[in-house]
């Protein structure tokens, strides 16, 4: 199945975040609502009643599919925004008493 989500970021945290079924703000993206084809009025109608509250910033419609239930964002970009950074992370390093990094 292909549609589209909403999506943007917390004004607040920065967390991006999308439109869940239910009407709230979601950090998954497998719990976006996806619109149909044939639901662009429904969609725009929601988007535009979103930028109302100035809660949300960078609102966008995302074009995705359901692929084994899960919602899959069409863009590299937003794929990157839902799973996470792409870099590893790591734990920061304790120092010792006796330890210290040259600057």
């Amino acid at each position: 199945m292909n549609g589209e989500i909403l999506t943007g970021n917390e004004l607040n945290s920065g967390a991006t975040v999308y439109l869940a079924a239910n009407g709230e703000w979601v950090k998954q993206i497998d719990k976006a609502r996806v619109f149909g084809p044939d639901e662009a009025e429904a969609r725009d109608a929601t988007m535009l009643k979103a930028t109302e509250n100035h809660r949300l910033l960078g609102l966008e419609i995302e074009k995705v599919s359901v692929e084994g239930g899960r919602v899959v964002a069409e863009r590299l970009r937003e794929r990157i925004r839902a799973e996470g950074p792409t870099a590893p992370r790591f734990e920061p390093q304790e120092l010792g008493e006796d330890e210290h990094v040259s600057l």
